[in-house]
């Protein structure tokens, strides 16, 4: 895994983190193969490749924080 590849995986095990105490997602963790990511959503575990799995948790993260603020 070269620099970029680690560096993404780190934002990706941060994103997830995030997520999880946000309960967007129920579970997360490395994936099958190098530059897979597993997150468990809608109770279903699902294998992204890293790029995906970060557009995902921010997208989820983002509308979670939009969906707050329309509350207030």
């Amino acid at each position: 895994m070269n620099m970029n590849q680690a560096a993404l995986k780190e934002s990706v095990q941060q994103l997830a983190e995030e997520a999880f105490h946000q309960r967007l997602i129920s579970g997360y963790g490395d994936g099958e193969y190098d530059g897979e990511y597993q997150i468990v959503y809608k109770g279903k575990p699902r294998h992204l490749s890293l790029e995906y799995a970060q557009n995902l948790l921010r997208t989820l993260i983002l509308l979670n924080r939009l969906r707050e603020e329309a509350v207030l």
